[in-house]
C-alpha cells in the first residue's frame, strides 16, 4: 500500500489493514516509520469522520465514581451538601465553574467531559 491522505472509507480500511499487519514493528525502521505515518493518517480521518462526543457530564461522574469506588457521600468534599450531590447526579442542577475545576483537579475528569449539556437522568 502506498501512503497517501486517507480520502474515502476504502482508503481508511485499507490504512487500518495495514496498521495491523505493522502493529508490533520495531521503531526507527523502515516499517516502523510507516506505521507511525499511517497512525497519523488515521487518527486524523478518525476526527474528521468518526468523531466521538465527549459523555454526557453525569455520565462521566457516574463513571469516575465507579472506576474510584466512590460513593455520592465522597462527592460531598467535592461539590457540597448532600443535597446538592443529589440534584448534580439527578440531573435537576448544572454544574458550576467551581463544581467543573473541583472535580477536575481531584477525580481528574477532562474538562471536556464536564462542560457539555447535561441529559436527562431520573
Amino acid at each position: 500500500m502506498n501512503i497517501h491522505p486517507i480520502k474515502s472509507e476504502s482508503d481508511y480500511e485499507q490504512a487500518i489493514s495495514e496498521i495491523e499487519k505493522l502493529w508490533g514493528v520495531q521503531e526507527g525502521t523502515e516499517d516502523g516509520d510507516r506505521l507511525d505515518v499511517l497512525l497519523v493518517l488515521v487518527e486524523n480521518y478518525e476526527g474528521k469522520h468518526h468523531a466521538i462526543d465527549p459523555p454526557d457530564p453525569i455520565d462521566a461522574i457516574r463513571f469516575r465514581m465507579e472506576q474510584m469506588n466512590l460513593s455520592r457521600k465522597d462527592l460531598e468534599n467535592v461539590i457540597g451538601s448532600r443535597g446538592r450531590v443529589s440534584e448534580i447526579l439527578n440531573g435537576r442542577r448544572s454544574l458550576s465553574l467551581n463544581m467543573i475545576r473541583k472535580l477536575h483537579s481531584n477525580l481528574h475528569i477532562p474538562l471536556e467531559s464536564l462542560i457539555g449539556d447535561i441529559g436527562q437522568h431520573a
